[in-house]
């Protein structure tokens, strides 16, 4: 093999177990040391050792002063907010929020779920001069808000039993309490597709919101409008009903799903 030529599979070879020792380091999640890379990657430990003291002048791993592990650092942390952001949910709705508030004129909303209820991930105000809508990184319920709702709905069984009988807090005297009748209307949301909870998450607000799901089929957020109930009603328009349900649709796909929402 011609010098050029072995010099260039070298390099290749590095920048590979450069990668692999960087996935390693960031599924392990507890820092891990020089021998268990070496181990696991089938290399040396001078080898890896190397490797890791470029990573940690980068600040892509830092190690652990006490136990001499190494584990994620900042500039890792950064690089993978920022692939979250530009490809993840909130990169996927972006766009589709402004749609969605530039057509109907109201504030649009996405949310992720989470095990403990629905974390608002990007706003988009309406055309009010009154602020109307949820902030950035406030958590809703799953049983008190359209966005929990019509997430629990599409969600399995066994996710369905968790929240009916996990705290159902009256957030407002509209809030719905009763196991039995969250669950019917857990059914109908599941039928038509879309969710809203007027006066139940705060009194004068309302909120129509539809079911985002990823490759896998599952419920990974939702997207919604928010405004007040004078403005939008527990029985709201059809054209809105159509907007929000498209609009959901076309983030699920740049979710990786099909985008046929599994209505029944």
């Amino acid at each position: 093999m011609p010098d050029g030529e072995k010099k260039t599979m070298e390099g290749l070879q590095s920048v590979i177990l450069t990668m692999q020792i960087v996935e390693h380091v960031a599924r392990t999640g507890k820092g891990v040391g020089v021998t268990s890379l070496a181990t696991a990657l089938g290399t040396s430990k001078s080898r890896i050792h190397r490797h890791l003291q470029t990573l940690v002048q980068q600040g892509y791993v830092f190690q652990h002063e006490d136990s001499e592990r190494y584990d994620i650092g900042h500039k890792l942390v950064s690089l993978g907010q920022a692939v979250l952001d530009n490809t993840g949910l909130i990169g996927a709705s972006r766009d589709a929020l402004l749609e969605l508030r530039d057509q109907l004129g109201h504030s649009a909303v996405a949310s992720q779920l989470t095990p403990e209820g629905m974390l608002v991930i990007a706003t988009v105000r309406g055309p009010s001069p009154i602020e109307i809508g949820v902030r950035v990184g406030s958590l809703l319920s799953f049983h008190g808000s359209a966005q929990g709702k019509v997430a629990t709905a599409f969600s399995s069984p066994a996710f369905q039993r968790r929240v009916l009988s996990g705290d159902l807090t009256a957030y407002t005297p509209q809030t719905i309490t009763n196991p039995d009748t969250l669950a019917a209307e857990f059914a109908e949301i599941r039928k038509c597709g879309w969710a809203v909870a007027p006066n139940q998450a705060a009194l004068g607000l309302n909120t129509l919101a539809s079911p985002i799901l990823d490759g896998s089929g599952m419920v990974c957020g939702t997207v919604g409008i928010v405004d007040l109930t004078q403005s939008l009603g527990a029985e709201p328009a059809p054209g809105h009903v159509e907007a929000v349900l498209e609009t959901a649709r076309k983030i699920s796909v740049l979710m990786g799903h099909s985008g046929v929402l599994p209505l029944g």
